[in-house]
């Protein structure tokens, strides 16, 4: 049968056709595929974010695909998809695991950043090397956002907890400064991700790729390449505002009808 899209009936009969679709190829055609597409249309269609939940975490839990993992960590996260629910860090972390050992590249990131980071829930144990781990399978599987995290890690360097090199500090005064980075810094590897990341498109990346070539950071300096990859940063500028401005003249007119 054919559709007519500018119909209002033969969109709502498509969108209902589909669903039925969906359901038959997650539970009779056991499809894990299908069964992650069936969550995005609860998600996204439906707005039942509570059975999209139980959705992702089916098709993990009984088929292990992996952006469903991803997808119902996102939800665990933030406590979506139960009503009055804080999120669960701890929960969220499994699944993103998961997800990053069937190689999900967002799932590594997430898994990745949730280790390294010092700002997150007390849940979690911070563990930087396992962290990094998971960053660099991410950013291996051509991850932007990861290959900028590994960037910026190994710019800065990453610190022990100050409470623990502090603690060292006062049982022997003279490693005071020892062991206190577990990243140590190393603006040739920065350059590398940032490299990288930025072939992948990511602005912030390109950004700070044009300021080493301009100083001389862990590569030759360039004033050339400087401008080159400033240019490309400003372009993706551009480009973000381009859409987020076409974003918000269809909402504004979708609100209008």
């Amino acid at each position: 049968m054919a559709y007519d899209l500018k119909k209002e009936s033969d969109v709502k009969e498509y969108i209902e056709k589909l669903g039925v679709e969906y359901r038959f190829g997650c539970y009779s055609e056991k499809k894990p595929e299908v069964c992650h597409l069936l969550g995005d249309y609860l998600e996204g269609i439906k707005k039942d974010f509570e059975k999209a939940a139980k959705v992702y975490k089916s098709t993990c839990d009984d088929y292990g695909y992996a952006k469903s993992c991803f997808k119902f960590g996102n939800y665990s996260f933030l406590g979506k998809g139960k009503s009055g629910s804080k999120g669960d860090a701890k929960a969220a972390y499994s699944y993103y695991e998961k997800g990053c050992k069937l190689n999900d590249s967002d799932s590594c990131l997430h898994s990745g950043l949730l280790l390294v980071s010092r700002s997150m829930p007390k849940e979690i144990d911070r563990d930087v090397p396992k962290g990094l781990e998971f960053l660099s399978k991410s950013c291996d599987m051509n991850n932007a956002t990861a290959c900028f995290y590994l960037s910026g890690m190994h710019i800065s360097g990453v610190q022990k907890k100050p409470e623990e090199y502090n603690a060292q500090a006062k049982t022997d005064p003279t490693s005071q400064n020892s062991g206190e980075y577990i990243v140590e810094k190393d603006m040739k590897k920065a350059f590398e991700f940032a490299y990288k990341a930025c072939e992948l498109r990511n602005m912030y990346a390109c950004a700070n790729l044009s300021q080493m070539y301009a100083r001389g950071d862990g590569i030759e300096k360039n004033e050339v390449e400087a401008e080159k990859y400033k240019k490309m940063a400003l372009e993706m500028q551009d480009e973000i505002k381009k859409q987020q401005q076409t974003l918000s003249f269809q909402q504004g007119l979708k609100n209008a009808q």
